[in-house]
Formats: structure tokens, sequence, C-alpha cells
């Protein structure tokens, strides 16, 4: 078996496995999703057909695959919460709103922790590489959701760059829409850009004293240019996986901020479900959520034996 089927292999088996879990984890709160969606006033009849209605009644293996067998179909059946509402038409229609999010924030990183990370190791003992440093460290230490207040209070209440809670929907205005996502997108971007330059700032200047490089600052080959041509090409590869590990937690940055912000994403319909119980609801989220790391940390994992030979020369051995 090749290396990328093995690949999606384990992720399918730990997709069934996350499955298996987010149906299981919510059993154990008290509460029932018929009554919580009908109010205190539904009579016992009302609240039987809705569990009916909704799968409640049946055994738990029951009640599992057949809400796997409609996510399979893509037919989630209807929301308990909004009734009349597909699960499906819910999640499409939230789902541009959270995935441009997380675009802009992953967007925002690289372009924050490349030429910062470049910079910090062409200058280490300087003052600038000391202050990048305590940056740094800062920012990995603030939670997200901290900096999303603080860019509220800052630059919606004092600067009045934007108006806070005024969301725009995207099917309105596209330009205005990407213009109230730029702060909920930084917010979620600083976190991971300082942990990224962290990490890549440490790989080059290992790579820097490895002894290809040595060898070539003995050719007269100077620092930006052995920098830029061999350290940095090396010292990206293992960031390659990193970089599957931090869409986690965009993603997961991203469920957070919208309540924050109030952005009506994929999170803000999540704590929603949650709160009334609804089952078919919280486990197609949770798979949408899942399905999309675990797929792209599968696709870091085969992008690095793509691109690192070493790995594809340790294959064939």
């Amino acid at each position: 078996m090749s290396y990328i089927a093995k690949r999606l292999l384990v992720g399918l088996i730990t997709l069934i496995l996350v499955s298996v879990l987010c149906f299981l984890a919510f059993l154990i709160i008290p509460g029932d999703a018929a009554l919580l969606a009908l109010g205190t006033e539904a009579t016992q009849e009302q609240i039987e057909a809705l569990q009916e209605e909704l799968g409640l009644n049946m055994s738990l293996p029951a009640q599992y695959f057949s809400w796997l067998g409609r996510f399979l179909r893509g037919d989630q059946g209807y929301a308990a919460r909004f009734r009349g509402a597909t699960i499906t038409g819910l999640i499409l229609e939230r789902l541009p709103v959270t995935i441009t999010l997380a675009l802009l924030s992953f967007s925002f990183m690289l372009l924050i922790a490349v030429p910062v990370s470049l910079f910090a190791a062409r200058r280490e003992h300087s003052l600038a590489g000391r202050i990048i440093t305590t940056l740094t460290a800062l920012n990995i230490s603030v939670p997200g959701f901290f900096l999303g207040i603080l860019f509220i209070w800052v630059f919606g209440l004092i600067f009045r760059l934007f108006v806070p809670g005024a969301y725009i929907d995207y099917r309105d205005d596209v330009f205005g829409f990407i213009s109230y996502m730029i702060f909920p997108a930084l917010a979620i971007a600083l976190p991971n850009a300082a942990f990224l330059i962290k990490f890549l700032r440490s790989a080059i200047q290992r790579e820097f004293n490895s002894d290809y490089a040595r060898t070539a600052r003995s050719k007269g080959g100077s620092r930006p240019y052995i920098l830029k041509n061999h350290v940095f090409k090396n010292a990206s590869i293992p960031g390659i996986t990193l970089l599957g590990m931090i869409i986690g937690d965009i993603l997961s940055g991203s469920l957070v901020i919208e309540q924050v912000f109030s952005i009506p994403g994929l999170g803000r319909l999540l704590i929603t479900s949650i709160n009334s119980r609804d089952f078919p609801m919280i486990g197609t989220l949770m798979m949408y959520v899942a399905f999309i790391v675990i797929m792209a940390n599968t696709a870091a994992d085969i992008a690095l034996q793509m691109v690192d030979p070493r790995i594809r020369l340790e294959k064939r051995v």
C-alpha cells in the first residue's frame, strides 16, 4: 500500500472514531432536545411526535447509524432548534462565513510569520531581534478571544475603524463583509503567527549551524544569500507539518472569535445547537470541522513526503 493510501486510510479511521465520540459525548448532557425545541408549554403528545421525527426514540446504535447514513447521503434532516430549516441548508448558509474567516486568518499568519522570522533570524542578537522575541512570547501567551476584545475596544470604540457587532452579510456587500472580517482574522492570526515565528526562527538558526551552511559561508556566500537560497528551504520543510496543526487551531479559534464579534458563522450555530441539545446539528457540525482538520493534517503529511527527498528515500529503503 502506498504512503498516500495509508494516510487516507488513517484519516478515514480517525474520522469514524471522531463520529462515535461526538455522538456519545452529548448523551451525558441532561435535557431533552424535543422539549427544548417545543418549549415548556408543549404537550406530551407533541414531544413524543417530535422525538419520533428526530429519531430520539430509537436505540443508541440505531440513532448513530441513522445519523451517519444521513450524513453520508448529505441529508441530515431538519434542525430541532430551527423548525422548518434543514441542517444542510443552515450549514451551507454559514459555511462561507467561517471559511472566509479561516482563510483570511491563515493568509495573515503567513504574511506576518515568514518575513518576521527571516528578519529575526538575520538579526538574532540585535535590539530588533530581542523585541521580536518578546512580542512573540507575549502573543503566544495571549488567547485569541482576548485579542478580539482588545481590538473591539481599541480599533472599534476608540479609533472607530469598524462598528463592533455591525456584521455585513457577504450577499449584501462583499467589500464590507471582508472589511469587517479583518480584525477578527487578525485576532486569530497573531497568536498562531507568533508560534510559527518562534518555530521558524529556531529552525533557521539550527540550519545556519549545519555543515552545508558553513561550507557555503567558507565559499564566500553572504548570509542573506545563504538564508534565501539554502537555509530557509530546509527550515520550512518541518513547518509544513506544523501548518496542518495550525489549521485546526485556526478553525477552533474562529468558532470562538465569532462569538466575540457577533459573526453568524458555524461557531454561533454550534453554540445555539448545544444550548438546545440539537444532536443532529451538533454531530454534523463536529463532523464537518473534524473532516477539515483531518484532511488538512493528511494533506500536510503527504506534501511533506513529496517535497522532502529524505522521506522518499527512507520509504524506499
